[in-house]
């Protein structure tokens, strides 16, 4: 018995070595594909990486002339604080009704252009849309919003349209429409932007699946639909996976220009609530303590749906 386990452990460690030979001689061999990632493995590691050592300040009473081991340690008072404080389940509403608009309009819309660009036969007028779609993604959302502001004002152009219309006009920047402001601004911004990546799929559809569809006879719409939707499928939703890992966190900008006083109650998300509190207030122990809740909010639903698709269908993220 000691011999076999003398041979196991012996052959053990021949293919422990073999599988760092191995490692060592792909290293060598692809040493020039490793030194163009390294900037980004810095990158990530440096602006990503290192500060996630600041999260222990959601444990401390920070204080920035102690220093993280100076400052007080208090467990998880700031946690306490958060969700016991009275607009938590205020802002909590508010950034999942915004999210959850954004993933029901906002998500499919990019999916939609893609298709439709796909179709266009003539190419010239197919890049002219392509960089028509693109251009507001390059713009600010303080430009933005300040048009949407204009625009929608009590003096503005779309006021004065519904009245020569003829119709009963109510104030267009109340909190009964900030929600549906919101998501057109988004889709409006990006929607364009993120056809790159379905295009970029539909680009890799093999040409042979259409020629074998058309000779069956299929016509444009059930080529779309058994062959190229299902071909971008996973895209699709690893696209949908990552959104949702990202459902509480939203454009700070966007709606912290929007916000005012009237729609505060519809306005105020986690992303202005922790600069309004945590970091104006100069709480950033608390702020710190917000950012870990929706990372692990994140997180849990990243791990979940991504469970849910690799049991319902071949497509998951890992």
């Amino acid at each position: 018995m000691k011999e076999a386990a003398r041979l196991h452990t012996a052959s053990f460690a021949q293919r422990r070595s073999g599988i760092w030979r191995r490692a060592g001689r792909r290293l060598i061999m692809d040493r020039y594909m490793y030194l163009l990632a390294l900037p980004g493995l810095i990158y990530y590691f440096i602006f990503h990486y290192l500060p996630m050592l600041g999260i222990t300040i959601a444990f401390q009473d920070y204080n920035a002339f102690l220093g993280f081991s100076g400052s007080d340690w208090v467990g998880f008072k700031h946690f306490e604080r958060l969700f016991s404080h009275p607009d938590f389940w205020l802002v909590f509403r508010n950034t999942m009704m915004i999210s959850l608009l954004n993933i029901v309009f906002f998500f499919p819309t990019p999916i939609a252009l893609a298709l439709m660009l796909n179709e266009l036969r003539i190419s010239l007028y197919k890049r002219v849309l392509q960089t028509l779609l693109y251009l507001p993604h390059f713009l600010s959302w303080v430009v933005i919003c300040i048009l949407t502001i204009t625009l929608m004002s009590s003096t503005g152009f779309v006021t004065h349209m519904i009245q020569w219309l003829g119709f009963d006009v109510q104030p267009l920047l109340d909190k009964s429409l900030f929600w549906g402001i919101i998501t057109i601004q988004s889709i409006w911004k990006d929607a364009g932007w993120g056809t790159i990546i379905f295009l970029a799929a539909l680009a890799g559809i093999n040409p042979d699946l259409y020629e074998a569809a058309t000779m069956d006879g299929a016509n444009r719409w059930q080529q779309m639909r058994f062959i190229t939707v299902p071909s971008i499928m996973s895209t699709i939703v690893i696209l949908l996976i990552l959104r949702l890992g990202q459902i509480l966190n939203l454009s700070f900008d966007q709606l912290y220009i929007m916000g005012n006083a009237i729609v505060r109650d519809v306005a105020e998300v986690f992303d202005t609530y922790v600069y309004k509190v945590g970091v104006v207030q100069g709480n950033f122990s608390f702020a710190t303590a917000v950012g870990i809740f929706k990372s692990v909010i994140g997180l849990l639903l990243v791990l979940g749906t991504n469970y849910l698709s690799r049991k319902t269908s071949e497509h998951s993220l890992f």
